[in-house]
């Protein structure tokens, strides 16, 4: 999907105050690491979160721009992938519902690296880089959070690595699908996720039509089961470890 321009998008990784607002209940209900942080931490979180709707195509994070947020999906499915004017482009994940990104950059204080764009109409929440770090100076919940992010999101790039050498696109399906199921990158999406074969073949590098005989073959092996919008995951071990035979 080509990236849509938009003169007020936050592709510049700043929320934009025309555009953002502030968090709601539901919002925060979506939030995974707010129940780590103490009243005093809470209270400043809640005062610079902001949220934004997101069109489809257009780009949350663009290669090259200063980073000043720390983003995460409210809901909605975004991707990350390289800058395609360089090559070939690469997409390197999904971000469905519950997934925090770009703590490295932010950590770093560097230009981002890669494209955040939404696959569909997307809900997405920031809080400062000032606030990110701010955090981390003061909670250690936040931080073991943080830790874990980084180690886990270490863990699917590798896994990323081996996707790319599969030849069998039911296998490469397979991985990809199991990624967006994981428990602690994405916690808001559970055992069901919502995703178009369109959208799941924007992220796989296939086709829709092909798409659609891999999740009928995953489905005939049992380990998911294809529902109206979406993807059911039966068994998330043997889904990972999938081999088309």
């Amino acid at each position: 999907m080509p990236p849509r321009t938009f003169p007020s998008a936050i592709g510049a990784s700043a929320v934009q105050p025309s555009r953002s607002r502030a968090a709601v209940a539901e919002d925060l209900r979506h939030i995974p690491w707010l129940d780590r942080l103490d009243d005093t931490e809470r209270e400043r979180v809640l005062a610079d979160l902001r949220v934004v709707n997101v069109e489809p195509g257009e780009l949350v994070c663009r290669v090259g721009r200063p980073v000043t947020y720390w983003f995460g999906v409210i809901d909605g499915l975004l991707k990350m992938s390289n800058d395609s004017t360089l090559g070939v482009p690469i997409t390197f994940t999904g971000m469905p519902p519950g997934g925090w990104f770009g703590e490295g950059t932010v950590l770093k204080g560097e230009a981002y690296r890669y494209n955040i764009q939404a696959l569909r109409k997307s809900v997405v929440a920031g809080i400062p880089a000032a606030t990110f770090h701010w955090l981390l100076d003061r909670s250690i919940g936040f931080n073991r959070f943080v830790m874990n992010q980084l180690n886990e999101r270490l863990g699917q790039f590798i896994a990323a690595r081996e996707i790319d050498r599969l030849t069998h696109p039911d296998e490469r399906v397979a991985r990809s699908l199991a990624a967006l199921f994981h428990p602690m990158l994405y916690p808001g999406v559970g055992e069901w996720l919502r995703i178009t074969q369109q959208e799941l073949g924007y992220l796989v590098g296939l086709s829709r039509q092909r798409v659609n005989e891999a999740l009928a073959s995953l489905q005939a092996a049992g380990v998911i089961q294809v529902e109206y919008g979406g993807v059911r995951v039966r068994d998330l071990v043997a889904l990972r470890a999938y081999r088309s035979h």
